[in-house]
């Protein structure tokens, strides 16, 4: 199961264990679970800590828990095989079972500890999403901290009568307790804040006590993580807030047009940037929602950030730096069958579909990106353009032209997704040329129209918006605010791409840097 460099690797990481751990397997005749047990036995010969059993009962099979030998209260269970995506989170499990501490802050360990109530976990993930290790990783942590906490993985693969019957249709899908608990990705912070009710007015009260900033970046992508560096380096105290450390780049895979680094993946990029950043005295507050901005009434004065949980941060100088999210297409049926068919990431929900009809709507680079990847899998792919062609990049689009399940409908307008109640059968487009209306039959749409800017909560601040509802900025990233910059894709800059991201988030700092040194502070220049 294992070639010689997994093998080797994974030796190397079991020497970190501290304590004996247990796999208990539960095997059926079927070749998966021949797999199962040759990963285990394979497992098992690499460190004396680690001992394999094939005597389980689980209901599931190929399924394995592991434990810690000397507390068989804490288990985590695999339900399928952990491999692709979710090999790292096999070795987090086997290490934290065996006794090797989490990079978890001391707070959050102590929070997961302290939960009570019963809380069992299923969760359902597939081995090309990289969205999934977060969740199969946050779940694995509480279940091996917490003994009433128990954490059920399935690989939907293995598993697909299951899938069907819980109309899985995207993942990660996490159920407690028998009944749905969210889809889609969240971190070890969003399911402890989802359990623990008081986790908000800590983080607030956290927050109320903390100094004004010179800088504070709202925003933890490309453009935030570059800015903060920036100024961090300048000397300034610096701040970053963010709604997820990342931003897009949890949701990108390849990444080959990043100037010096010729393929990346955007989970890898956004960790790099997360320990760069720490290479500073950055403050990182992560998981904060920001909703109202209220502007300095006069120059050198502080900008306050009003937060979700009550919260707020006030600062000098202001680097907005919120991204965007995709765009939704805003047709009926859309909102009704999300994740029951409509998807928006084809790396994530593909396998889902395979062996089926789905559609892309959107026939620029991310569409027709999706559209090839999909065309691998599933059984016939229809390309829908609202524009007269496609605009994707030529290289990509003679490699869909050469894919022999693929048709392309241009000069085509979804106007509805259908479904029985329950998931998507189809979906309605109208020919611009002719005013036609057409239905496809399908199981799956994925939606790729470009993005929208995470700016509403600006409206009222005196911000000044684009009609699309951008950050407008000038050529130094300053806003109509004195003292507010802003950069990346949440702004009038053109081109939404990480590498442009970076380069305005440093101008942006630059700009803030210019600002704070030639700007005397309000209360300065009242006290002289």
């Amino acid at each position: 199961m294992l070639d010689t460099a997994m093998k080797q690797q994974l030796k190397q990481y079991l020497a970190n264990l501290r304590e004996p751990i247990e796999l208990v397997a539960s095997l059926g005749d079927d070749a998966k679970s021949g797999e199962t047990r040759a990963l285990l036995t394979e497992i098992a010969e690499l460190h004396e800590h680690v001992s394999a059993q094939f005597d389980g009962t689980d209901e599931r099979k190929p399924s394995f828990i592991i434990r810690r030998a000397s507390d068989a209260e804490k288990w985590v269970r695999f339900a399928g095989l952990p491999m692709g995506h979710e090999f790292t989170s096999l070795v987090l499990a086997l290490l934290w079972a065996g006794g090797h501490p989490p990079k978890a802050d001391p707070e959050t360990i102590e929070a997961i500890e302290r939960l009570e109530g019963d809380y069992n976990f299923e969760m359902y993930f597939s081995l090309s999403c990289h969205n999934c290790p977060d969740v199969v990783q946050a779940l694995t942590l509480m279940a091996l901290l917490n003994p009433r906490i128990t954490a059920t993985l399935i690989e939907g693969g293995t598993f697909k009568d299951e899938v069907e019957a819980r109309d899985v249709m995207a993942v990660p899908a996490t159920f407690l307790n028998g009944e749905p608990f969210f889809n889609g990705k969240m971190s070890l912070e969003d399911v402890l804040a989802r359990l623990d009710t008081g986790a908000g007015e800590r983080q607030a009260a956290k927050l109320a006590e903390k100094e004004p900033f010179e800088v504070l970046v709202v925003g933890g992508g490309p453009a935030g993580a570059s800015a903060a560096i920036y100024t961090a380096r300048k000397g300034f105290s610096t701040g970053i807030a963010a709604e997820r450390f990342g931003g897009q780049l949890h949701d990108t895979l390849g990444i080959e047009n990043l100037t010096g680094t010729t393929y990346t993946e955007g989970p890898k990029l956004a960790a790099q940037l997360e320990s760069h950043v720490g290479e500073y005295e950055i403050d990182l507050m992560d998981r904060l929602q920001a909703e109202k901005l209220i502007p300095a009434s006069k120059p050198g004065g502080l900008h306050e950030v009003v937060f979700a949980n009550g919260a707020s941060l006030k600062t000098r100088s202001l680097i907005l730096a919120t991204g965007a999210r995709w765009r939704n297409l805003g047709v009926p049926g859309e909102a009704e069958y999300r994740n029951k068919g409509v998807a928006y990431c084809p790396h994530c929900d593909g396998p889902l579909f395979k062996g089926k009809r789905i559609a892309v709507i959107g026939g620029g680079n991310s569409g027709v990106e999706a559209a090839i990847d999909l065309a691998k899998i599933v059984d016939h792919v229809t390309v829908i353009e609202f524009d007269t062609k496609l605009r994707a990049d030529e290289v990509l689009q003679a490699k869909l032209r050469s894919m022999g399940n693929v048709e392309v409908l241009t000069n085509a307008q979804t106007t509805e997704i259908t479904g029985d109640g329950n998931r998507v059968n189809g979906l309605v487009y109208k020919d611009r040329a002719s005013g036609e209306e057409h239905r496809v039959e399908l199981a799956g749409v994925f939606v790729q129209i470009g993005l929208v800017p995470n700016t509403e909560w600006l409206k009222d601040s005196g911000l000044a918006l684009s009609k699309f509802g951008e950050i407008e900025i000038d050529g130094n990233a300053a806003t109509n605010l004195p003292g507010v910059f802003a950069a990346g894709d949440c702004t009038t800059v053109p081109y939404k791409q990480i590498v442009i991201a970076m380069g305005e988030g440093s101008k942006a700092a630059l700009s803030a840097f210019d600002y704070l040194i030639r700007t005397e502070p309000v209360e300065v220049a009242e006290a002289a």
